[in-house]
């Protein structure tokens, strides 16, 4: 792939393969890459945030992981595990946003038989499962205050109650957090613990977006044609000098998520072995002309504008949550509990974890 004309100096482009059991490939060698769970980039803002990871790693210190959605936080997450004397214990992660209180109670903690209704058997927590490995608290701005405060318990007492358990269980994790929220405002609002807060982020890092490290995009593109999903569709794709400009001139709403979605995309539709402009979305090369106004209905309530609007957003994205819930200027959380609202949760329910 040639990036001559994208203004950026060359660099030959990093790879960190986060996967316990998977090499460390060089990008641009013909080797098999037997894990999509990498971090490739080249610019210095990359390389300093790297760097941090480096230092940050070894200690035992918990972590808070600051960033919009789809910056690659878990994966950074990970890369402090792999790279910590932790990284033969398991690297467990969950999804604060994507559960309600009582469920995600029962899987952060665990229950025992009969704690409630359908409890017919003891379950491990993530928290426990995670023992003497990393818990990876994605969303973390999305707990509720109650598990706030058993959260803020476990960390300063290193056990856990499961739900319905009297007994104390005895547990030795790091836990490194993610957010997109500003926590700080969040203090300042009420809406999350100070003392929680100032215990999570001993070490906090900055997961910068995609618009902010465009020298990464020619790269990441070369990364995604040619591994992922569907690379047993690559056909030795590359991409035009033209298409490239048009993917550098794209803001990225959804980051490296929102790229990888749209490069997967490009494996399964384009024909031949060059993309060009053509074969991008028109989002992509029409920023401007994906906001649209529906004529004023008035059988229509606000109602169920709204619901229309959010799963178009979702149908956009193809169900990736994450990416509509960015474009929509609004919280995973929120979205998971509109979702509930309209009866559709089931239907978009699918949610990946390490």
């Amino acid at each position: 792939m040639s990036n001559e004309n994208s203004g950026f100096p060359q660099r030959t482009p990093s790879v960190i393969n986060t996967g316990k059991h998977f090499p460390r490939i060089p990008l641009g060698q013909s080797q098999k890459v037997f894990s999509n769970k990498e971090i490739v980039y080249q610019s210095d803002v990359m390389v300093q945030l790297m760097g941090m990871v480096d230092r940050v790693a070894p200690s035992s210190a918990t972590v808070l992981v600051l960033g919009e959605s789809g910056t690659g936080k878990e994966l950074i997450a990970q890369a402090m595990h792999e790279k910590s004397n932790r990284s033969n214990k398991p690297f467990v992660a969950i999804n604060c946003g994507a559960l309600r209180e009582t469920l995600l109670e029962s899987e952060l903690f665990g229950h025992e038989k009969g704690a409630f209704t359908g409890a017919y058997a003891r379950k491990i927590g993530l928290a426990e499962a995670a023992n003497g490995g990393t818990l990876f608290l994605d969303e973390i701005g999305e707990l509720s205050h109650g598990i706030q405060a058993k959260l803020l318990r476990f960390l300063q007492e290193g056990e856990v109650y499961r739900v319905g358990g009297k007994e104390p269980i005895k547990v030795d994790i790091r836990l490194i957090s993610a957010t997109n929220r500003e926590l700080e405002k969040e203090v300042a609002n009420g809406n999350f613990r100070e003392d929680l807060y100032y215990r999570i982020n001993t070490i906090t890092v900055s997961s910068p977006p995609l618009r902010k490290r465009k020298e990464d995009i020619p790269a990441l593109v070369d990364h995604f044609l040619t591994t992922g999903a569907h690379r047993y569709l690559n056909r030795g794709l590359k991409i035009s000098a033209e298409a490239l400009d048009v993917l550098l001139k794209y803001d990225w709403p959804g980051n490296i998520r929102e790229l990888q979605n749209v490069c997967e995309r490009l494996q399964i539709l384009s024909e031949g072995e060059i993309v060009s402009v053509n074969d991008l979305p028109d989002y992509v090369k029409t920023p401007e002309e994906k906001l649209f106004i529906d004529d004023y209905d008035p059988a229509v309530t606000l109602h169920e504008l709204e619901r229309r609007y959010i799963l178009k957003a979702l149908n956009h994205f193809e169900g990736n949550k994450t990416q509509a819930a960015n474009a929509l200027g609004i919280t995973i959380k929120t979205l998971y509990n509109k979702l509930h609202e309209y009866g559709e949760f089931d239907k978009y329910a699918i949610h990946s974890r390490t």
